[in-house]
């Protein structure tokens, strides 16, 4: 019996892998925050809450 067509793929080029490592490597704000004090973003948002804004 014969492999399945699907099962046939020729190799990559590692054209993703590239892709993800530049997007890594460049774009750290895409996934990294800036690190804000917890404890004044809280304060901000229960005052905030306190003056009936709600949005």
């Amino acid at each position: 019996m014969s492999r399945h067509l699907a099962d046939k793929r020729k190799p990559s080029a590692g054209g993703r892998m590239r892709a993800f490592l530049r997007i890594e490597r460049e774009g750290r704000a895409t996934w990294h925050r800036p690190h804000t004090p917890s404890g004044a973003n809280r304060l901000i948002q229960y005052l905030r809450i306190a003056r009936g804004r709600t949005v």
